[in-house]
């Protein structure tokens, strides 16, 4: 019940947000027929001179529709940009860059939203606990400085002597080790791993040789060591704190991704830096809200296979149509810049990932 209250919120938070972006223009006449925010005289449902509704209120019930309103309308602008985002996303970016601003959401507007759902519906439908179950349904802890790990490695010791005395008792008794010597040489690696798991983050008990990062002495060997000690002291941790500064630092994919844009069009002058980031906001801000979609349904059984094949399948087919749409290209021009655009986004997500992880180890 927490987190589907929890995940509410965070939608109606991401609304206040983005109408903080794009807000609706404010209500409030006078009694005199004048505009409450700049005594104009009022000529109309709205102000000529600002903009504001001349409508005012102060009711609890007309506070509550305007945040209904917020989530479910956009002011309208929501149900005339959606449909041109999801299948005509090319003629979306250039009506907006072009001027049609007042019938469609922002880009800015619509993205911040979109942020604020697709982790709303991720906290939902990834578990709370973190850890991995075994066959008892028991959480296993497999941080590296835990007692459960030493647990392990303990009993993996023990294992080993126990085949090592069996194996000399069954070469005594003329029988043969074939089978025994193979479980014993796969339980010795698996004791190996743990040992080279452990020298790495500076746990180092002298009894497996194994490398390890304080052995290097390259540039960044000890910030790289300091970083994997705090990651293995406490990997939930730092999986919240990346998820935060995904969720946070969202907004840099936008001016990460825009020169990947311009690469594609740089020597087409009539193409501005604003238009390449209006491209890019509505192309994030489409597979988010596709990767949310897909999401839903690959949690169903039903519905499995239609979501891992929209999610597969459609992504590139969008490219294509918002480069073609966007940009007035021919279809080979949308084309090859759209296979060019997969390798960049990849890029781009690589980097904004190195970014938030980054900032989660330090």
């Amino acid at each position: 019940m927490s987190g589907d209250l929890e995940g509410a919120a965070d939608i109606v938070t991401g609304v206040a947000v983005a109408r903080a972006v794009e807000p609706s223009i404010g209500g409030g006449a006078g009694q005199s027929g004048t505009c409450l925010n700049c005594g104009a005289d009022l000529l109309g449902a709205y102000c000529h001179a600002c903009g504001q509704k001349a409508a005012f209120h102060r009711t609890i019930g007309a506070f509550g529709h305007d945040i209904l309103h917020s989530v479910l309308h956009f002011d309208g602008k929501i149900w005339r940009t959606l449909p041109l985002l999801f299948w005509h996303p090319g003629k979306l970016t250039r009506r907006y860059v072009h001027g049609e601003r007042a019938k469609f959401v922002s880009p800015l507007a619509l993205f911040l939203f979109t942020v604020f759902l697709t982790f709303a519906v991720v906290n939902q439908l990834v578990p709370d606990d973190t850890s991995v179950s075994g066959a008892d349904h028991a959480p296993i802890q497999a941080t590296i400085d835990g007692p459960d790990f030493a647990l392990e490695r303990q009993k993996l010791q023990a294992k080993i002597a126990r085949l090592e005395n069996e194996i000399m008792d069954v070469r005594k008794a003329g029988k043969p080790t074939a089978v025994l010597e193979e479980e014993l040489n796969s339980d010795r690696l698996g004791l190996r791993l743990m040992g080279t798991a452990a020298s790495t983050f500076g746990k180092n008990n002298g009894d497996v040789d194994s490398p390890s990062l304080t052995d290097s002495d390259f540039r960044g060997a000890a910030a790289l060591k300091k970083a994997a000690e705090t990651a293995t002291k406490n990997p939930q941790l730092l999986l919240y704190k990346i998820q935060s500064n995904a969720y946070k630092y969202s907004w840099a994919l936008i001016p990460i991704s825009v020169p990947f844009v311009w690469l594609l069009f740089f020597w087409r002058r009539q193409y501005k830096m604003f238009d390449h980031a209006v491209f890019v906001t509505y192309s994030l801000t489409f597979i988010m809200q596709l990767g949310v979609i897909c999401a839903l349904l690959i949690s169903l059984p039903q519905t499995e296979v239609m979501g891992v094949l929209l999610l597969s399948l459609y992504p590139p087919i969008h490219m294509y149509r918002q480069l073609r749409g966007a940009y007035l290209t021919s279809r080979l021009g949308a084309f090859w810049r759209m296979c060019l655009l997969s390798i960049f986004a990849i890029t781009a997500l690589t980097l904004f990932f190195v970014l938030v992880v980054t900032l989660g180890v330090t």
